[in-house]
């Protein structure tokens, strides 16, 4: 079964870019190259954004490789499939790895089991404060000044053959 998703990497060093287009090539198996431009959220940094197709579960495996590199700011989307959820993978320095539950229109899902550890997992003081942890809303406010400053930035199209 196949997919397709969208990732931004919001920011890297220069140096670290030609490892991001390995890494990105050895998930999809294809040679990748991408379209760096300046990231004016982070000065000095760079910031590519592309979209893929490939074999459900791609997006995890895109973030899992993406992640070697502490220091990217990235996410990384796969648009639901059958009988699969959408996800969406989020990475920033010093957060850390966040992954949710997308639905077609882009909200979180949370899951029951998931909502009945949040409630179980302590004080009810703290019940808001897991709730914002488990849809993202840290990797977001960190995320948004770069999402922002990418309006207007080409996308390049990668497509799986096989």
């Amino acid at each position: 079964m196949s997919t397709r998703g969208v990732v931004h990497v919001h920011s890297s060093p220069t140096a670290v870019c030609p490892h991001v287009e390995w890494a990105v090539s050895g998930v999809l198996g294809t040679r990748v190259t991408l379209q760096w431009s300046a990231q004016p959220a982070v000065p000095g940094q760079l910031r590519a954004e592309f979209s893929w197709t490939g074999p459900v579960g791609s997006g995890g495996a895109l973030a899992g490789a993406l992640r070697a590199w502490p220091m990217l700011r990235f996410e990384v989307t796969e648009e639901p499939s059958t009988g699969v959820d959408g996800q969406r993978f989020c990475h920033v320095p010093g957060l850390g790895l966040w992954t949710g539950r997308m639905s077609a229109n882009g909200d979180v899902l949370l899951g029951e089991d998931q909502l009945r550890t949040i409630i179980a997992d302590g004080p009810a003081s703290k019940l808001a404060s897991r709730i914002s942890d488990a849809l993202g809303e840290a990797w977001d406010a960190e995320l948004e000044a770069c999402r922002f400053a990418g309006d207007g930035a080409p996308v390049t199209w990668l497509h799986q053959v096989g």
